[in-house]
């Protein structure tokens, strides 16, 4: 199988989550901000693999499949580092959303590949704006520290929780897009 240029960005996606991990338990202030930077390179590296692939007409199925993985891997790993550091309620609720909301919507696509109806669950534009939401928040929570003086985690934190009622309503929609074929 040729790796492409977008799958091997994907790839670089998927190896950078042990050092996230590395770098977020370090014993230094700079470590949580290598594991936010970190963090925001793999999580552009999710917008520039789907531009590549379209750009440059690199589409594979391999690629198709492993995409959302690292997508979802890097959400999930991220959410359990805060959760362990911040195990506030609203942190919590907040993790426990999104990652619930990943699982029905991946077997929802699976279910609905099955049965040729695909289509009816492809990604909406509430799903990326809830993408764009969600992300920035990790960015923002994994810095913690004020950046000069804006509040990064506080302002994060109100962006994760925006980005759970994202999540819940993107959820409804495409649970009610793939009623007729359930």
């Amino acid at each position: 199988m040729k790796i492409t240029l977008p799958t091997a960005l994907t790839l670089l996606r998927i190896a950078v989550l042990p050092l996230i991990v590395i770098f977020f338990y370090l014993p230094f202030e700079w470590g949580r901000h290598a594991a936010a930077w970190l963090f925001l390179i793999a999580a552009l590296t999710d917008w520039l693999d789907g531009y590549l692939a379209r750009r440059l007409g690199q589409h594979s199925a391999f690629g198709a499949f492993l995409d959302p993985v690292a997508d979802k891997l890097l959400v999930v790993l991220t959410l359990v580092l805060l959760v362990s550091q911040h195990p506030e309620m609203i942190v919590v609720l907040s993790a426990i959303i999104i990652i619930g909301r990943e699982v029905v919507i991946s077997a929802l696509r699976e279910w609905m590949a099955k049965i040729g109806e695909e289509k009816r669950v492809a990604v909406s534009d509430i799903g990326k704006l809830k993408t764009v939401v969600q992300l920035t928040a990790l960015t923002m929570m994994l810095y913690q520290d004020p950046f000069f003086t804006l509040p990064l985690y506080s302002i994060g934190l109100i962006c994760l929780v925006i980005a759970a009622g994202l999540t819940l309503y993107s959820m409804v929609v495409y649970l009610r897009s793939a009623a007729k074929a359930l």
